[in-house]
């Protein structure tokens, strides 16, 4: 009998970029990228933290190099995929959320979410799908999106608004491109824990509601991110399009 081989993880001759790679999720998905193999294309704002985590890859002997842009500049954004030697894989974890009860919503504050979290994820995906449709060779595109865009929080109308968008917005490419072999799909996180969010978690109370709607009952970490990523930018997820990726802990279903 010969059985059927599992199909690879690794992501060796591709090139990915990581959209907000400078910390957080974008920093480790972007190391578990370049630790499948790829050559990871790092882009944010701030070109020290870009160098940093640049710096850690090359040492442990992955292939990354910056691209220091503001996604929300469509220009630039362009540019940049068009320069780009190759594009395999986009990875938008380019994101913003700015918590208000809804009669204390204020206009800067709903067009800065609405801004990178809406109108960059579109933008980003239609130079990201140019180019693997020009370059026929298909890909993945993965978007960070969030529980909250399959739930509803309190003082997170505005958030939830743009990762529901996120949500229907992936759907919507997978059918377009699919016949182009592009895979659209999105990534969704519960709570994690990293240096911008860590404020919060010292409200013991809003901690303590956190907690007890996450059935494993622990805040995400970034590592928990790592594996997901991978599999849907590689072909181990080839026949996965149009779908949402929970790394919830549960919170979704109940």
């Amino acid at each position: 009998m010969q059985l059927p081989r599992t199909p690879s993880l690794r992501l060796d001759g591709r090139c990915a970029l990581v959209l907000g790679a400078g910390r957080g999720i974008g920093a480790a998905i972007a190391a578990a990228l370049a630790q499948a193999g790829a050559e990871v294309v790092l882009a944010a704002r701030s070109a020290p933290e870009l160098q940093a985590l640049a710096d850690a890859l090359h040492a442990e002997g992955g292939r990354a190099r910056l691209c220091v842009l503001d996604a929300c500049d469509t220009a630039a954004l362009d540019a940049a995929i068009a320069a780009l030697p190759r594009l395999d894989v986009l990875v938008n974890s380019a994101g913003t959320n700015r918590p208000s009860a809804i009669v204390d919503l204020r206009d800067e504050d709903l067009d800065a979410v609405l801004a990178l979290n809406v109108r960059t994820a579109l933008t980003a995906s239609r130079a990201a799908a140019r180019r693997m449709v020009a370059d026929g060779r298909g890909g993945s595109i993965i978007h960070v999106s969030s529980q909250m865009g399959h739930v509803g929080g309190p003082r997170r109308a505005v958030y939830c608004a743009t990762k529901h968008a996120m949500e229907g917005m992936s759907k919507a490419l997978a059918l377009e491109l699919g016949a182009h072999g592009i895979r659209v799909n999105t990534l969704c996180p519960t709570f994690v824990r990293t240096a911008m969010t860590e404020p919060m978690f010292e409200d013991a109370a809003f901690l303590r509601w956190v907690l007890e709607r996450i059935a494993i009952g622990r805040l995400a970490t970034v590592e928990d991110l790592m594996g997901p990523a991978v599999f849907l930018a590689s072909d181990a997820s080839a026949m996965v399009t149009g779908s949402a990726l929970m790394v919830d802990g549960g919170w979704t279903a109940a």
